[in-house]
Formats: structure tokens, C-alpha cells, sequence
């Protein structure tokens, strides 16, 4: 006789965590706050790849300098000043001379991520000024390793005719000065976009 109810309590858990499972299954359909789009009904068309070619001007002295320490290293830190953060708003412009036109701004921050070597987390948003891309952005995420010669991070999204943006950057340096620490930077962008 004890058996029956002990069998039978089993059997209704057993029940219970597989009509469980199968709301876990099925239930995305069912819920209010997730439904299938057509891509067109946000306007999205077909998708194209771009590229853009810019220069990054990291300015960190003179009177309007666009990097600035907004978290430094701590007193002890590694030779690679590990900890230290600058917040960015650095002219993109078309040629390596900041005398040539500036198309947007690289607005963000990069980080020093790595007690070994010098290896910048770079978190910006390419906010473009100019023609058709005027108030639409880029945005970048990823890890910086400066002494290298090319260094290739991921584009992770963008807004306005960069929304659903996917894609990489290659960046190169042009230009570092040992004494100021100011810095002329190629970027080749290569952007996946509607």
C-alpha cells in the first residue's frame, strides 16, 4: 500500500516538469513582447558592404586636447600602465593631416586591459558629420594591441544607415610622437549595412 502513493508522487513531478519543458520549448510564440519583422517594414533593403577610410587623430596635449585621463593607472601598476583610462572625442578626417577635412568624430573611450603588453580595450562610436552619413554611427569593440602593425577590431552595431551594422576595423598608425603621446591612426572600416 505504501508503494501506490510513492508512485504516484513521482509520476505527478514527472508530469509536471515535462509540461514545464515543453512551455520552455514552445514559449517564445507565446509571449506579447517577441514577434516575428519583415525587414521591410523597418525600411530595411538589401544589405551592402562599405568602406571608409579614415584617420584618427588622438590629441593628448595643447590647449584642446580630444583624449583626456579620466582614470589613472594605479600607483603601482605594471610597466605597461595597466588600469588607465582616456575618454575620446577625436577628429576622423579624410587625409593623415589634421588640416584635411573632418568627416565625424571617434566619441568613446579606450583602456589599458593588459599587465603584459600594450593591449588598449577600445569602445567608440564613429558619429559621422558629413553627406548622407551626417548623424549616423559606428560602433567599435574590441582589443587594441598598439605595437602591432595591424591591429583588427569588430564593428558591433551602429544607428541611423548603420543600424544592424556588422563588420571589422583595421587600424594602422601613422604618426606617433614619444614626447606628447599625440597620435595619427588609419582606419580602414569594412561595414556590413542596410
Amino acid at each position: 500500500m505504501a508503494r501506490v502513493p510513492i508512485f504516484a508522487s513521482k509520476f505527478i513531478v514527472l508530469l509536471l516538469l515535462s509540461s514545464f519543458a515543453t512551455i520552455l520549448v514552445t514559449g517564445d510564440e507565446d509571449h506579447e513582447f517577441v514577434r516575428r519583422l519583415d525587414r521591410k517594414l523597418l525600411g530595411l533593403k538589401k544589405e551592402k558592404l562599405s568602406h571608409f577610410k579614415l584617420y584618427w587623430h588622438d590629441i593628448l596635449t595643447g590647449p584642446n586636447p580630444s583624449a583626456i585621463q579620466v582614470v589613472p593607472p594605479p600607483s603601482n601598476t605594471s610597466r605597461t600602465a595597466f588600469g588607465l583610462v582616456r575618454m575620446i572625442d577625436n577628429p576622423l578626417t579624410l587625409g593623415p593631416e589634421m588640416s584635411s577635412k573632418m568627416v565625424g568624430r571617434a566619441q568613446g573611450f579606450y583602456a589599458q586591459a593588459s599587465q603584459e603588453d600594450i593591449g588598449l580595450l577600445m569602445a567608440m562610436n564613429f558619429a559621422f558629420i558629413e553627406g548622407k552619413y551626417n548623424g549616423s554611427t559606428i560602433t567599435v569593440l574590441g582589443k587594441n594591441s598598439v605595437l602591432s602593425t595591424v591591429r583588427e577590431m569588430p564593428v558591433i552595431g551602429g544607428s541611423g544607415l548603420f543600424r544592424f551594422a556588422r563588420g571589422y576595423v583595421q587600424a594602422r598608425t601613422q604618426k606617433f610622437d614619444v614626447a606628447t603621446g599625440d597620435a595619427t591612426v588609419e582606419y580602414n572600416v569594412y561595414v556590413f549595412h542596410y
